[in-house]
């Protein structure tokens, strides 16, 4: 008994442009990480992946929720594309880059209003729950960005 299974013709296609566009948009979404990381870097005292590195956990904790903020802005930005991919990737683009922006001017405005010494948490050895806020706001920020979207 032999069964016969049938492809479409378009099959091949079809998963060659997913794998085109899981690279590209894997690649857009490490390029606005990065940019995010630098811009967090930029605007907080001390160099942050020295500070990641050295295993200090605020400086830690503090990046990983503005990377999680970010990816939810890109992950979003994805969703609403609806399968177009260059417009996929210019708005995941525009919009990530204007979430970084909003993301750390609200971040640093949140500091600057609780009085929260951001340089002297990211840098402290032990966990300083103050950080907790600087967390909450890079992914609250993040969420708020990402619905906006939408």
């Amino acid at each position: 008994m032999s069964v016969l299974v049938a492809i479409d013709a378009d099959y091949f296609s079809i998963i060659g442009r997913g794998i085109g566009a899981i690279v590209l948009y894997a690649l857009l979404g490490t390029l606005l990480l990065m940019i995010g990381f630098y811009a967090i870097d930029l605007t907080t005292p001390g160099k942050l992946n020295q500070m990641v590195r050295q295993g200090l956990p605020n400086a830690v904790a503090v990046t990983s929720a503005g990377m999680i903020s970010m990816a939810f802005i890109v992950v979003v930005a994805i969703f609403g594309s609806s399968g177009r991919l260059a417009e996929g990737l210019l708005a995941s683009l525009i919009f990530g880059l204007v979430g970084i922006v909003v993301q750390v001017a609200a971040v640093r405005l949140l500091e600057w209003i609780t009085g929260i010494r951001i340089g002297e948490v990211m840098t402290a050895e032990r966990f300083v729950p103050a950080s907790l806020v600087v967390c909450a706001a890079h992914i609250a920020i993040g969420l708020v960005v990402a619905v906006a979207i939408i």
